[in-house]
């Protein structure tokens, strides 16, 4: 029997070697995968702000998570913490023997596993790199990772990379993450009762989801509070103050995002250089207006609604028709609201960006303008009468007979009355005059692609999007001076350091007066020609309408002293919109709800344009005229032009 006994010992010894061996050789086995908790650097979602501050997005791929360094955590969220988690935390390497002795007395007693003795180090291993399932193999792992872990980094490093990387329920991970999202509050901000919340979350993050369980999520708050109490972390008074109150939490989507549209735009031109900006943690600045954006989706969203209104019943009407509109600083050329549709849900296709139709109308300005910086004046004179052209297109001679909208003529008349009630057939024989070498040497500067060789330029005949033509109006805008537009003004690193700042681009096209003559046009479009439906009483507005044949495209391109709204809308199968669907009449409207409510908001903007030097006034006969030394007032101009002129 003795010799029996020694055996047996001799055994259990050779056992208990054999099992420190294994440990030991799995210890440094699998000592390697704790490299990805050592190197930590996970997927972080990148915040998009508005010029304000304000936040308009949250950009991620599969976590949404924004991190928070060990020194930016509040005290007061580690002593929560650790008192309902791990209260041995600092004080272990890893493992807490005594409690794995009690979970195992349970789990013999209950006949299997019952419950566990994770310390915050192996939550931390089993959320992170292993599974979740109850075997005795995945929790030796557990406890030697862990204490490889305890090895290689510092306590608060662990902290750290635990609060960072736990999920808090509701699509959150981390805790910077959850208290912004249910709370809308960083952790500084946090009362010790929404401390008590979120640290209570990680231990079942569905059942204890305050926006789902609320009354779950506030007892399970209390019994951290209880045990913060207990430890003797927090007095008697503090105790009650907290158990009592009874937080506001949000329901927020993850995303929050305000403005897809733009956010979209933004993401979009920064992945070429930053591949990673859906998960590196940016911060990007925008030159966006919250305020701003929210009006204009109001407006685009009233002009769509007007349409339907008009043609609900009409079972003929395209099922394809929306809109866009940008407004911009117009001094600057920042981008301060940019609606690619009327509804981003039913369509995320961005036709301020990405659409190309033609300008129509819209585009005369840039014709006039060229008028007047080669000596016309606003007063003089050119025909507004029927021609016929001729030109070639191939081996075949073809005849052009363009007409008025209204299908009349006025004979002659000024430059400022052809542009005011957008005279088709004044305004081609102008570009006549002025000739398409000319007129294309001139708008060079521009750097427009793909302008037509030939008299259709006079009617808009190019490819813009809404943002280009948002983009070349600034030209009228500032008086003279071209911007290009701005959307993303800086970006930073998950550290926030800078790594890029967007600086604003311009360039001096037109002198400031011969800009002016033209804006003094625009104004008058807009107080009694075509643009009379975006009239705002007490505020200057100068824009231009833009129709395309059969209503195919409808502008209006605006502008005030402080700034500068376009507006299209048509069908995204460029099929024609209703008879009498114009720019003034579908897109002008638009512009004024926009401005009416920017005057109600902003009342302090300017409301006149202020008139540069260099430009003089006269009255001749009961009326005024406005000129330049470039502009002169012109002598009688009223010669009678030939019947028939080659293209």
């Amino acid at each position: 029997m003795r010799f029996l006994l020694r055996w047996i010992a001799r055994l259990a010894v050779l056992g208990a070697i054999a099992l420190v061996g294994y440990l030991i050789y799995l210890y440094f086995e699998i000592g390697h995968k704790v490299r990805p908790l050592v190197e930590y650097n996970p997927p972080k979602s990148t915040q998009v702000f508005d010029r304000n501050g304000k936040l308009m997005a949250n950009v991620f791929e599969k976590e949404h998570r924004i991190y928070v360094p060990y020194e930016e955590i509040p005290g007061r969220v580690i002593e929560a913490l650790v008192a309902i988690e791990d209260t041995m935390f600092f004080e272990h390497h890893g493992v807490n023997p005594e409690a794995i002795f009690r979970a195992i007395i349970k789990d013999i007693k209950a006949r299997k596993l019952v419950e566990g003795a994770s310390t915050l180090t192996q939550q931390l291993i089993k959320s992170t790199l292993l599974t979740r399932e109850k075997k005795i193999e995945r929790k030796i792992k557990e406890a030697l990772l862990s204490i490889r872990l305890e090895r290689e980094l510092t306590k608060e490093q662990i902290l750290e990379r635990y609060l960072n990387a736990i999920f808090f329920g509701h699509g959150y991970y981390g805790i910077r993450t959850a208290a912004l999202g249910y709370f809308r509050k960083d952790l500084d901000d946090l009362s010790l009762k929404e401390i008590a919340i979120l640290v209570g979350l990680p231990k079942a993050p569905s059942a204890y989801d305050p926006t789902r369980h609320y009354a779950n999520a506030m007892a399970r708050a209390n019994r951290v509070l209880d045990r913060m109490r207990a430890l003797g972390w927090i007095d008697e008074a503090t105790y009650m103050r907290a158990v009592k109150e009874a937080p506001k939490v949000y329901d927020d989507t993850l995303t929050q995002n305000r403005a897809p549209y733009v956010v979209d735009a933004v993401i979009k031109s920064l992945k070429q250089k930053y591949p990673d900006i859906r998960s590196g943690g940016y911060k990007v600045d925008t030159a966006i207006d919250l305020e701003y954006q929210e009006m204009a989706r109001n407006a685009l969203k009233f002009g769509y609604d007007a349409y339907w209104k008009r043609h609900g019943k009409d079972s003929n009407v395209s099922e394809t028709f929306n809109g866009a509109m940008v407004v911009l600083d117009g001094r600057s050329g920042d981008v301060l609201a940019m609606l690619g549709g009327v509804d981003y849900a039913k369509s995320p296709f961005n036709r301020a960006i990405s659409s190309r139709r033609q300008p129509g109308s819209a585009f005369k300005p840039f014709i006039y303008e060229t008028a007047l910086n080669l000596g016309y004046n606003p007063s003089s004179k050119i025909p507004d009468i029927a021609r016929t052209y001729r030109f070639e297109e191939g081996d075949t001679e073809k005849l052009w007979q363009p007409k008025n909208y209204e299908k009349n003529y006025k004979g002659i008349i000024t430059l400022r009355e052809a542009l005011v009630h957008s005279r088709n057939l004044a305004t081609i024989n102008l570009v006549n005059e002025i000739g398409i070498m000319t007129l294309h040497k001139k708008l060079e500067p521009f750097g427009i692609k793909d302008l037509p060789y030939n008299l259709s330029i006079a009617l808009g005949n190019i490819a813009l999007s809404p943002m280009q033509v948002a983009r070349i109006y600034t030209v009228f805008a500032d008086m003279g001076t071209l911007h290009e537009p701005r959307l993303v003004t800086a970006l930073y690193d998950s550290k926030e350091e800078l790594l890029m700042r967007v600086e604003p681009k311009s360039k001096e096209i037109y002198p400031k007066p011969q800009a002016y003559l033209l804006v003094d046009m625009l104004r008058d479009v807009v107080r009694r020609g075509t643009g009379k439906n975006a009239r705002v009483r007490g505020m200057d507005i100068a824009g231009k309408t833009g129709t395309t044949n059969k209503s195919v495209d409808t502008w209006f391109c605006s502008f005030t002293p402080d700034v500068e709204v376009i507006v299209w809308f048509g069908n995204d199968d460029n099929s024609p919109l209703p008879k009498r669907e114009t720019g003034g009449r579908t897109a002008a409207p638009v512009a004024k709800f926009f401005y009416s409510e920017l005057v109600k908001k902003h009342p302090e903007y300017k409301r006149k344009f202020e008139e540069p030097e260099g430009v003089y006034r006269v009255k001749r006969g009961g009326k005024e005229y406005i000129y330049t030394d470039i502009s002169p007032l012109p002598a009688d101009n009223s010669a009678e032009p030939e019947e028939e002129i080659l293209f």
